[in-house]
């Protein structure tokens, strides 16, 4: 089982980026977390294996989207009017569920974890 982050990178304050996560094997619900240096890793936002239920953190909501396409088994993260507080390694994680509309908070109920990408936004 893999999964693989990717476009991450530098960008001002106000702009947008946007995050894949491309994963190999069964059916996953999905999240992003994000680690900002000297921080705990935090929860992003999430997505059901349906992709019919999705939800976010406060601190994201308005302003990110997770969406996913089933068949390329691949999640994104669409991040607009990012801020400086972003900055951080995100990380894309996956747990084999069989249920449709379940999503998962806890970064403990998440079996599978990409490499993480960088993003970085400048003031």
């Amino acid at each position: 089982v893999q999964l693989q982050a990717s476009g991450g990178g530098l960008v001002q304050a106000g702009g947008s980026l946007r995050l894949s996560c491309a994963a190999s094997g069964r059916p996953y619900a999905m999240a992003w977390f994000r680690q900002a240096p000297g921080k705990e890793r935090e929860f992003v936002a999430a997505i059901s294996r349906s992709g019919g239920r999705t939800d976010y953190a406060d601190s994201v909501k308005g302003r990110f989207t997770i969406s996913r396409d089933n068949a390329k088994n691949t999640v994104f993260l669409q991040m607009n009017s990012l801020k400086p507080e972003d900055t951080a390694v995100y990380y894309c994680a996956g747990v084999s569920t069989w249920a449709d509309s379940r999503i998962y908070y806890s970064s403990t109920d998440y079996d599978y974890w990409g490499q993480g990408t960088q993003v970085t936004v400048s003031s």
